[in-house]
């Protein structure tokens, strides 16, 4: 492993554990309430904070006293929310303690991590030379993919599932958040 990529690493971990700090702190105040969102449900969530992120960025200034920064980490939040989603059957109630919901968050964000690893290696760190806007446009198109996956009911023809996009928007979202705390 190069400098570069566990230095991306390192950032890679704090950004995570900025949003887990936020994730448990509003699993104490609510639960896991979240628990009866279907996944389109979350889908529409994340696309409401890509779109408000673009929405800053064109407009520059915003009227709610929530920034850019914000917005990344509600991403990362929710998009681990879906992944934990697709693993649990659907629930009219909540069904997990806040122990079992960091447990399933922190497997998922294990995922994107490991994900991001390989892709960066792949890659070779080309997101740092992108632009925060880009990250967006790339978190909204997947919206856009994962919205064409749940209304084909999962029934791809080569397509990865909307636990790939997820992924994603989760990875693309950490690195939003780099970029704006580096």
């Amino acid at each position: 492993m190069t400098t570069k990529e566990s230095h991306t690493e390192q950032q890679f971990d704090r950004a995570l554990a900025d949003c887990r700090s936020l994730f448990e702190k509003k699993l104490h105040d609510y639960g896991a309430a979240w628990r009866v969102l279907r996944p389109a449900s979350l889908t529409d969530q994340i696309f409401i904070k890509a779109q408000r992120i673009r929405s800053l960025q064109t407009k520059g200034c915003a009227h709610i006293d929530e920034g850019i920064l914000s917005e990344f980490i509600g991403i990362v939040n929710y998009g681990l929310i879906g992944l934990i989603q697709l693993q649990l059957p659907m629930t009219d109630s909540v069904d997990i303690t806040p122990e079992q919901a960091i447990k399933l968050y922190d497997e998922m964000a294990r995922k994107a991590r490991t994900l991001m690893i390989a892709k960066n290696h792949d890659y070779d760190e080309a997101w740092r030379s992108m632009r925060v806007s880009s990250y967006v446009d790339l978190i909204l198109m997947k919206i856009l993919r994962t919205r064409q996956i749940e209304d084909l009911c999962g029934a791809t023809l080569v397509s990865e599932g909307i636990d790939a996009n997820y992924l994603d928007m989760v990875n693309y979202s950490v690195f939003g958040i780099i970029k704006l705390t580096e």
